[in-house]
């Protein structure tokens, strides 16, 4: 096909026009004029800050190399956020419904409890706002994100790696208790559901208007997309079926044993059924409110246990085969995606959410096989040509005359 043709074709696609024939919808594909024929137009205007980035975040299809012949998985790459997760959204979501209330001033402090992608939102949206930022954290999640919450300008207090999460949440309230700060609760505030209700939720719906979407699958750290965007799919696709994974080693809602809670929703103590587990932002040591209070019979079709090391493999298997970067819950959504995939129908098409990006992980055991320094496959490529060697236990070899 020339490439008038096809830019012809993109542009009665956008509209929806009823003379585009099937084979070109076939071969055009989904993709949006942007993706094509728009590369070089810009965004037709500018930002007048860096929290209207939020949102919109694009869906990407599997090649495959990963999905199975006759059935379609994609995956919704969160970290195109401006601060490279999902958590970007509820940090603007909890904010903005703070300051519209009236509970934020110029100079307050806004606190939250973190396994890194909230507080450095958080952290964001206080840097543009002009806000103090502290962040609670406990000791095992990633340095990396420590230091960007500081390279963001907050103060991250780490919390002793035997509190868990209810520790790193005991010690925000102490602080707000103490300092009369703004404690931000992403865990039980409802302005966290309903910003994926009103923005997650109807981007899937729009991006899938030309497809019929059948499965997707999220994760939840908080519960806010599961709960939000959930809502939203399906008021508007009745038909799609919602899967939730959990840590197999941390199954909180298999256990069918509900949180015990403070009167403010925060949970009492940690939940008997959790357990350790690899992947950093998903399932705390509680059931969050936010999750609790989602409508489980309306919303939930599966729960899905996902073994921590299946995420990894398929974390790394995203980089390898898709040139996708996300992190160790990015794989365990792609990991249920796929397992759903083998027995879905053919002709399902399955979504995946990505919630951030893999250099969030570079400390964690997602790269602990991968070396900084040369392999020998590496150094024997390094020797095969003269100049500019560095290889160990000889001397620097520069450009040979």
């Amino acid at each position: 096909m020339k490439v008038f043709e096809t830019v012809v074709l993109m542009v009665l696609l956008r509209l929806g026009s009823s003379l585009v024939p099937s084979w070109a919808k076939r071969m055009v594909g989904s993709r949006p004029l942007s993706a094509i024929a728009g590369r070089g137009s810009g965004r037709g205007g500018v930002y007048s800050d860096v929290t209207q980035l939020v949102g919109n975040t694009p869906v990407v299809k599997l090649n495959e190399k990963m999905a199975p012949p006759g059935v379609e998985v994609y995956a919704k790459c969160e970290f195109f956020n401006p601060l490279s997760s999902v958590k970007d959204r509820l940090a603007v979501a909890i904010i903005e419904d703070a300051e519209k209330k009236g509970l934020l001033k110029s100079g307050d402090t806004v606190v939250e409890a973190t396994s890194g992608n909230t507080g450095i939102a958080v952290a964001m949206v206080c840097a543009q706002r002009g806000y103090n930022c502290v962040i609670t954290m406990a000791e095992p999640f990633s340095v990396e994100r420590r230091r960007l919450m500081r390279m963001l300008g907050a103060k991250v207090i780490v919390t002793p790696k035997a509190g868990k999460g209810t520790g790193m949440v005991r010690k925000a309230e102490e602080l707000c208790a103490a300092n009369g700060w703004f404690l931000a609760h992403q865990f039980e505030n409802e302005a966290n559901w309903k910003f994926h209700e009103a923005t997650t939720g109807p981007e899937i719906v729009n991006d899938f208007k030309n497809l019929q979407l059948t499965h997707w699958v999220t994760g939840y750290g908080t519960g806010g997309t599961f709960h939000g965007a959930g809502k939203a799919i399906k008021a508007a696709l009745p038909h799609v079926k919602i899967i939730l994974a959990e840590p197999e080693a941390a199954g909180l809602l298999a256990s069918g044993i509900p949180t015990e809670r403070n009167d403010d929703g925060s949970p009492k103590t940690s939940h008997p059924a959790f357990n350790a587990h690899p992947i950093q932002g998903w399932t705390p040591d509680f059931i969050p409110k936010v999750l609790e209070d989602a409508p489980m019979d309306n919303l939930l079709d599966e729960l899905f246990p996902i073994p921590g090391e299946k995420s990894i493999e398929t974390a790394k298997a995203l980089a390898s085969t898709q040139g996708i970067l996300t992190g160790i819950s990015g794989g365990g959504t792609t990991y249920a995606a796929l397992e759903i995939a083998k027995n879905a129908p053919e002709g399902s098409r399955i979504l995946a959410m990505l919630p951030d990006t893999g250099e969030r992980y570079l400390s964690t055991p997602l790269f602990a096989d991968i070396p900084a320094d040369m392999n020998e496959e590496e150094l024997e490529i390094a020797k095969s040509t003269p100049s500019f060697q560095l290889i160990p236990g000889e001397e620097p070899v520069l450009q040979v005359a």
